[in-house]
């Protein structure tokens, strides 16, 4: 009895270690920009091998890309390098930008 009740702890443990993630999101724009569904393929593509990536989203519109990403394995710094590799520039959008740009 005492060996199931320990196992159970110890996989209530495991399981609330691995769901303590330091999840976190940046956005970032691009340069060349992107202009077409091509342009978020390519990016979305290339940009899914880089560690640490756990969603991408682009938007033409506001020529933005939305990266969520777990910090203990990467930086925003490594993403935006990221880019290089595939021969864009990325730049974050600080909060207060992203908001002067909506109005």
């Amino acid at each position: 009895m005492k060996k199931r009740i320990f196992t159970t702890l110890l996989t209530v443990l495991v399981a609330a270690v691995s769901y303590a993630k330091d999840i976190k999101t940046v956005v970032v724009t691009t340069t060349p920009q992107m202009h077409c569904e091509s342009c978020e393929n390519k990016i979305k593509g290339n940009l899914r091998f880089e560690r640490g990536v756990k969603k991408i989203e682009t938007n033409i519109d506001n020529q933005t890309v939305t990266i969520t990403y777990d910090a203990d394995k990467t930086t925003v710094q490594k993403l935006i390098e990221g880019f290089a590799k595939f021969g864009y520039t990325a730049k974050e959008v600080k909060k207060n930008e992203s908001e002067t740009e909506k109005k």
